[in-house]
């Protein structure tokens, strides 16, 4: 399966008496860039979020957002300060005896004294929380891979097209290498003849010149390094696992059998096929830095 690095993944669940949401979405990258944003409280769970994603995902800039809200789990706990509570109590006993008033002391007159009730977080059970988020994690990122796998589909389709137009370029360099050291002879013994008139010429002369010429010009080991990476690309293509480091590489090749093959023929048909491989090749490599 072929991945493409752009991709955008949701999904949202209410567990345990929490609403959790949690987003992805990635951009090209050469390696794996993972960030995330995550409630300050939360921030324990995010060393196990980094190691959930990083097992999935290979390469691309990842950012990971997570939100849960509360709907039946108690978000504060109210706590009584016991001591301070007998205190006042004590204190207005002894003050209504004193003063000899009548002792009004009511349950919501203490819980107005300061310090009485505090609001505390809930605590939480981090492992049981972690279970409840790592569940929506997961489906958020089977739906991030879903969306990088239809977008990788497309690159493929596109690559192999190129690839195609690489292989038929090739083909065309091959035949029309086929006849050039002839043409070279032809024109060779065309100029002697001008220039030496009716002397004869050296024919042992004329095909040594051939054989220098074809040895220097010759684009046949290139041509087949051609066709073997254009193999590998297609085998490569036709595989698991992220493949965007390989076929980077086997562009790299493509690109210097080609620019090889142009420093060698001056064929004005080869040049012209050369600047259109290097085109297609060049359309791959774009293509390719989309790829995880």
């Amino acid at each position: 399966m072929i991945l493409s690095m752009t991709g955008y993944g949701r999904a949202q669940q209410s567990r345990s008496g929490r609403d959790i949401t949690v987003e992805l979405r990635s951009v090209n990258s050469r390696f794996l860039e993972y960030s995330s944003r995550l409630p300050r409280a939360l921030n324990f769970l995010e060393d196990p979020l980094k190691k959930l994603v990083s097992a999935r995902v290979h390469r691309g800039k990842v950012e990971l957002s997570l939100t849960v809200q509360n709907t039946q789990a108690p978000d504060t706990v109210v706590t009584v300060n016991w001591a301070l509570v007998k205190g006042y109590r004590d204190a207005m006993v002894a003050l209504s005896e004193k003063l000899e008033l009548k002792n009004d002391i009511t349950t919501s007159f203490i819980a107005r004294m300061p310090d009485v009730l505090t609001q505390t977080a809930a605590p939480v059970d981090e492992d049981a929380l972690w279970n409840d988020v790592q569940a929506v994690a997961q489906q958020a990122v089977d739906a991030f891979l879903a969306m990088r796998a239809a977008e990788g589909d497309k690159l493929k389709t596109d690559l192999l097209n190129h690839l195609d137009v690489v292989e038929q370029l090739v083909g065309r360099i091959e035949e029309n290498s086929a006849g050039r050291v002839k043409a070279y002879s032809d024109r060779l013994y065309a100029r002697l003849q001008e220039l030496l008139g009716d002397r004869n010429i050296d024919e042992s002369r004329l095909v040594t010149e051939a054989a220098i010429f074809a040895d220097k010009t010759a684009i046949d080991e290139e041509t087949v390094r051609l066709h073997s990476h254009i193999a590998q690309y297609r085998s490569i293509l036709s595989g698991e696992g992220p493949v965007g480091r390989k076929l980077d590489f086997l562009t790299q090749e493509l690109n210097r059998e080609t620019n090889t093959i142009g420093s060698k023929c001056q064929d004005v048909d080869i040049t012209r096929l050369v600047v259109e491989l290097k085109s297609e090749i060049e359309k791959l490599r774009e293509q390719i830095q989309n790829l995880e």
